[in-house]
């Protein structure tokens, strides 16, 4: 039987590193999972591909994607609409590939509730100095950003425990495979093999009558 893939949103503060976890998930595992393609309404910048970094839509198409609920979640931000479109994600979830959509937290939060077999997962420093530390070395930041990205983690802050792991990035490669050892266990989870469980019961039935 056929294993069907895993909706999974990962969530984190800014400067958590959850970006780099999910390009290193995709370089180490990439027959396992498909990273989610969201669409926009913002125009391409240089070198980016239709398909391949976005699925760019006019704002009519975006708003028609939303009449005809063909999106998973959207939101929007300066101007543009993001979203993440559904017939891209279940084709990649029945193909048996786990599917992560890279997402704020009132967005997964949106999914889950609509989709609850959605696995939520937060990532976050060890400690509130080391956010503060990775935003400031970054060095791309002015410090009122600095500050106003501090200020907003404070506010998600309070809604971690809606997930169902809380992951800490301390060592990169300790976390990356902490993050795929979470997703590949949740396929031995018996509320996930349900049909597999019925399957067997059944043959097993069978031999019973056959005593």
């Amino acid at each position: 039987m056929k294993r069907k893939g895993i909706l999974t949103v990962v969530s984190g503060f800014s400067g958590s590193g959850k970006g780099t976890i999910m390009k290193q998930l995709l370089t180490e595992h990439a027959d396992t999972y498909a990273l989610s393609i969201s669409a926009t309404t913002r125009a391409p910048r240089p070198g980016e591909r239709n398909g391949r970094e976005y699925f760019f839509v006019s704002q009519e198409e975006f708003e028609e994607m939303i009449r005809q609920k063909k999106l998973i979640e959207y939101a929007r931000y300066v101007d543009n609409y993001y979203g993440t479109p559904r017939d891209y994600v279940f084709q990649q979830l029945d193909q048996g590939r786990d599917v992560i959509l890279e997402i704020e937290i009132q967005g997964a939060l949106k999914v889950k509730e609509a989709y609850p077999d959605t696995l939520l997962l937060f990532v976050s420093p060890p400690d509130a100095e080391e956010l503060k530390r990775r935003l400031v070395n970054r060095g791309t930041e002015e410090e009122a950003v600095i500050a106003s990205r501090l200020s907003r983690a404070w506010q998600e802050a309070q809604g971690v425990e809606n997930y169902d792991y809380f992951v800490i990035n301390d060592d990169l490669k300790e976390c990356v495979q902490e993050v795929h050892s979470i997703i590949k266990n949740e396929h031995a989870r018996a509320a996930r093999n349900q049909a597999l469980i019925e399957n067997i019961r059944a043959e097993l039935k069978s031999f019973a009558k056959g005593e």
